[in-house]
């Protein structure tokens, strides 16, 4: 248990003591600024003193009389009712044991027993990544992370629209090009795709079949969509792979097309009275699903069949959400750009009427990105001269660089990445001074290899070995409400805190003293359980931890 669970554990157990019952979620434990403030503070007496008809300052008193717990040394009243924490230090020290013992470990928490399935980037298999994908993979692949760590099982999930209108043009461009090849004048359409990648498709495709396909028929039409679309998704595999995105289960649209799945989908909504007509089109109520205070989730009800007799691209996603859901998930989230915000309610009241409750599917919403250099805005590749993709960026600056920056900010806000910065080595990167905190401390315990590492942390007694140790012994935590609130931006401020506290230490600290054996035992025990968890927060947003910079 870590500092923070064990206070709110013990103010709760103080608070039943004098008539308040509540739960540790309901408790706010701060890191005091000040050490004159001691180490941790709390705002529970000026929270609940109302709601018992107290004044903050009594209340405070009567739970710092009903405290107890062997780790603090003594409580402290302060203003109109806080409670200041002052710990005992050998309770600070005893995380180097924990973390050196752990080692990658550090930070998992035990099993849930519950499911989450995170699908995202689910890109079109039509062309290349483009910087949206970039960032809902960033974003996707380190919420997965942090699900994991925090004890879920789960399941990263790629969706695959390989149905439509765009996947009938890949088919048609990818035949035109194909007959090009032998000598054939084409015309592509405004609909059709003229990437280069096309023309590298069909080449490997006369290379392979040599002229099988000029005839058309059905079954070369049918082809030509299944070898582009199986061409272009093994690329975007490789560019995923290449920023370290791997996927447990790709799901195919034409699966949810298969048989009598969707039209038996609209009947069981139809019984259930769910589905009417309306101009020749068909619609679900949405709006007939509730809130928690009431109102409709939807503005609108939603077509899903329409004049024509075609299905909108709503009634397959129904489908296919209530085809993970069948698979037992506690929770789906949806990583989505931000064009997509208003589809979150709409699917949710269409879960809620199969049954399944409308807070089991959540969304990661993100923003666009702008890329900058010198200054100015880079819209085009100097590598293809077309815009700048998803490899370009990656090949420009580094796997690290972009995962970090990505995942900094929160989804809902626009990134404005700047190469110059990213690729600069300094304090102002971000990356690159954490990475360099991680590296400082491996070269810290290569030059005092020959002094024994000394686990107790009697030895740490200086504010600012306190504040490292509070940072470590706080990392867990930080993982649950990260994950709680899917928000990989905790965890880049999480690793930015503890690289600049390891970097001042470092600065006002003579960490290896020939002469004092046991301090510089306890010191470099101290850098090696930063320099793990150091490298076990990277790791949750995808980035490496170098030994040496």
């Amino acid at each position: 248990m870590n500092n923070e669970e064990l206070l709110k554990t013990a103010l709760v157990a103080a608070a039943k003591a004098v008539g308040l019952e509540i739960t540790p979620a309901d408790v706010t434990i701060d890191h005091s600024k000040d050490p004159l403030h001691g180490d941790y503070a709390t705002n529970l007496a000026l929270k609940y003193a109302k709601k018992l008809g107290k004044k903050p300052l009594d209340f405070a008193k009567e739970l710092q009389t009903a405290f107890v717990s062997d780790a603090v040394d003594h409580l402290e009243i302060a203003g109109p009712g806080f409670i200041n924490f002052f710990m005992k230090q050998e309770s600070l020290g005893s995380v180097i044991d924990v973390i050196l013992k752990a080692g990658k470990a550090y930070g998992q928490s035990p099993s849930k027993h519950k499911s989450v399935d995170v699908e995202y980037v689910s890109a079109n298999p039509t062309g290349d990544l483009h910087l949206g994908h970039t960032r809902g993979a960033a974003l996707g692949d380190a919420i997965a992370n942090l699900y994991a760590k925090a004890g879920y099982d789960v399941t990263r999930e790629y969706y695959v629209n390989n149905c439509g209108n765009q996947v009938e043009h890949l088919g048609h461009s990818l035949s035109l090009r194909y007959h090009e090849l032998f000598g054939e004048k084409i015309t592509l359409g405004d609909d059709d795709y003229h990437g280069e990648d096309i023309i590298k498709i069909a080449e490997e495709l006369k290379e392979k079949y040599g002229d099988k396909y000029l005839k058309d028929s059905p079954e070369t039409h049918d082809f030509f969509i299944q070898y582009g679309i199986e061409a272009e998704l093994t690329k975007i595999k490789k560019d995923l792979a290449d920023f370290g995105v791997h996927f447990d289960k790709f799901s195919y649209e034409s699966d949810i097309r298969k048989g009598t799945i969707i039209p038996d989908t609209i009947e069981d909504l139809r019984k259930k009275g769910f589905v009417y007509e309306e101009g020749g089109a068909t619609y679900l109520k949405t709006t007939a699903i509730l809130d928690h205070d009431g109102k409709p989730l939807d503005d609108k009800d939603r077509p899903i069949v329409k004049s024509n007799g075609m299905y909108t691209y709503f009634m397959p996603d129904i489908c296919y959400h209530y085809n993970k859901m069948s698979r037992g998930f506690s929770l789906l989230v949806d990583m989505l750009g931000a064009d997509h915000f208003g589809y979150l309610n709409r699917m949710r009241a269409a879960l809620a009427m199969k049954g399944y409750s409308y807070d089991s599917l959540a969304f990661g919403i993100y923003q666009i990105v702008k890329v900058y250099k010198d200054g100015e805005e880079v819209k085009m590749s100097k590598r293809t001269g077309k815009a700048i993709a998803h490899r370009d960026l990656v090949a420009d600056v580094g796997v690290d660089a972009v995962r970090y920056f990505f995942s900094e900010k929160s989804g809902d806000t626009p990134i404005l990445f700047d190469m110059n910065l990213a690729l600069s080595k300094s304090k102002d990167n971000p990356v690159y001074y954490a990475q360099y905190a991680h590296a400082r401390c491996h070269s810290l315990l290569e030059m005092g290899k020959e002094f024994p590492l000394v686990t107790s942390g009697k030895a740490l007694v200086s504010p600012k070995e306190g504040d490292i140790l509070k940072q470590l012994a706080d990392f867990p935590s930080m993982i649950e409400a990260a994950a709680e609130a899917r928000a990989p931006y905790k965890v880049a401020g999480y690793i930015h805190s503890l690289a600049q506290a390891i970097h001042e230490y470092y600065a006002a600290t003579k960490i290896i003293d020939h002469d004092d054996k046991e301090g510089t035992g306890c010191r470099l025990a101290l850098m090696k359980a930063s320099m793990i968890t150091l490298e076990n927060a990277l790791a949750l947003l995808g980035v490496s931890a170098p030994d040496a910079m």
